[in-house]
């Protein structure tokens, strides 16, 4: 980070309306860029999507019925949800960046520059030990 520059970041409410679909304010549109292009890209997926689920399995477990078959119902839901938020979940984050005002797959040709970046890094290393 430059000297000068804060660090912008939605508050807990202003993240909660992002998780389930609503658009942040202008000025925090670079942070919903990283946010779509850090390292943990997925993991931020899935807790976005946590915030569906978990009231949704909370229901559950209040339901009438046998304990372990509530536990069951619930857990499944939750391994069933995170499955596919993870699944589509390329497409849900370019989305949500072109909602943002980014263009519709800049997420991804920055995340996949990265990789490249990191896998000519490992290719570079790995002649150095094993082919010199």
């Amino acid at each position: 980070m430059a000297a000068g520059e804060e660090k912008v970041r939605p508050g807990p409410i202003g993240w909660l309306r992002y998780s389930v679909g609503g658009r942040l304010p202008e000025e925090l549109a670079p942070w919903v860029l990283k946010d779509a292009t850090s390292r943990a890209w997925r993991w931020r997926l899935a807790a976005r999507n946590l915030v569906y689920l978990v009231p949704l399995t909370s229901v559950w477990l209040l339901l009438p019925g046998p304990l372990g078959l509530r536990l069951s119902l619930s857990l499944m839901a939750m391994l069933v949800g995170v499955f596919y938020s993870q699944a589509y979940g390329d497409e849900s984050v370019e989305l949500r960046v072109a909602k943002h005002g980014y263009e519709y797959g800049q997420a991804r040709a920055i995340r996949r520059e990265r990789e490249n970046a990191a896998g000519a890094e490992d290719w570079e290393t790995y002649k150095a030990i094993y082919r010199s």
